[in-house]
């Protein structure tokens, strides 16, 4: 069976490695330490609709949450056209993105990110451009470790690049591209050129083609900021936008509509965010918006925080455009929203896949408000079809 339910775990109560290049083991720490009780027994989730998904990931010591989330997005889509689900290869994919974001590097002479962050984006420019593979033929687990553990690898390619971009010779010569790449092959592996895969042989892009067989040009990446004007693209001006696409700019509102469409029609959710805040826990898998700040919340208040549904603050885009400006919403982690839940009052809740394992009371998975979503989303990314008719037409998305 390839789907994973989660309605064993519904029916009772209820990113790292981020985008950014936190460890995931230090972020989860974190994010625990800051929270109160159990709150299992305190939340009755039901579910309203639950999409079919894979299995619940890993990605260890690293950060490419980015690269878990958007290709666990595309493993639900080959479900939803019917083929049979590959668990794709997402350090191929990180690997592909390292390759062209050390080249950008370079380009820009050091002045945009490195690391393992990335945004949902570069899983389908990386499909577009080098195909994809298996996991079972590219683990990028090549020196004894049973989980991804990049942070040597991480600090070897920014003393590399480092010094390429000092350029010593006056003049670049090819080779630095070969000794990155070799790095990056140390620690991860070479990529077969062609691989078996169910007796039949492959390469990267014939695998794509044939086996995954989504098309890259139906994919569109979506945010909401008040200093853009909406409906139009413009840069995501996040930090692991190193390749600097473009992305759609939409109302605040619009986000959570185009995300209800879309779950309604079958398609589920790449979701990108800040997973900071007091009202988001791992553990007890859940995320809110608590109506008061948490520095002004008593200790009672604040051990409470977590024991069952709480009153919610209510979100405006001018609030999020500054949060966002004060460095208060990050690009921290990259998720994958599967379907919709209510609590016991009614409230509706995203029911979000993360790729931390099945470490947290939900086995992995976790309970979103919808106040949560439109305060801390930083991007979406969904197909075209999932948006609403009258949106997409305001987009000129054909």
């Amino acid at each position: 069976m390839y789907t994973f339910s989660i309605k064993p775990f519904v029916a009772s109560a209820l990113l790292l490695g981020s985008l950014t290049a936190f460890a995931q083991d230090n972020l989860v720490n974190s994010l625990n330490g800051n929270l109160s009780a159990n709150s299992k027994d305190s939340f009755i989730f039901k579910d309203v609709l639950s999409l079919d998904n894979t299995s619940v990931k890993n990605q260890g010591s690293s950060g490419t949450c980015w690269s878990y989330s958007a290709n666990s997005f595309l493993e639900s889509e080959m479900i939803r056209m019917g083929k049979q689900p590959v668990e794709l290869s997402q350090i191929y994919t990180a690997r592909n993105a390292y390759i062209e974001k050390g080249k950008n590097y370079v380009r820009m002479h050091g002045a945009i990110t490195l690391g393992d962050g990335g945004a949902l984006h570069d899983v389908i420019n990386m499909y577009r451009q080098y195909g994809a593979v298996p996991q079972s033929v590219y683990t990028g687990l090549n020196y004894g470790t049973a989980n991804n553990k990049f942070a040597e690898m991480a600090a070897i390619n920014e003393g590399l690049l480092a010094a390429v971009v000092k350029n010593p010779n006056g003049e670049l010569t090819p080779n630095w591209v070969k000794a990155y790449t070799a790095v990056l092959d140390s620690y991860l592996g070479a990529v077969p050129e062609t691989f078996d895969y169910k007796g039949k042989k492959y390469t990267p892009q014939t695998f794509a083609k044939e086996v995954v067989g989504i098309n890259p040009d139906e994919y569109v990446e979506i945010s909401s900021f008040n200093d853009h004007p909406y409906y139009e693209k413009m840069v995501l001006m996040v930090p692991d936008n190193w390749s600097l696409d473009l992305i759609y700019n939409v109302k605040m509102n619009d986000l959570t509509d185009i995300i209800d469409n879309a779950l309604k029609k079958g398609y589920t959710v790449g979701w990108a965010g800040d997973v900071s805040e007091k009202g988001f826990s791992w553990k007890n898998g859940v995320a809110y918006i608590p109506k008061k700040p948490f520095t002004e919340m008593t200790a009672e208040e604040k051990e409470g925080i977590f024991r069952g549904p709480q009153p919610e603050l209510d979100i405006t885009e001018d609030m999020r455009q500054k949060a966002f400006d004060n460095y208060q919403t990050q690009d921290d982690h990259g998720m994958h929203i599967v379907g919709v839940s209510k609590d016991q009052n009614g409230k509706e809740y995203y029911i979000v896949k993360n790729s931390w394992g099945a470490s947290n009371d939900y086995k992995g998975y976790l309970y979103m408000t919808k106040n949560y979503v439109k305060y801390k989303s930083t991007a979406i990314l969904v197909n075209k079809g999932g948006i609403p008719a009258p949106l997409a037409k305001q987009m000129n998305i054909k």
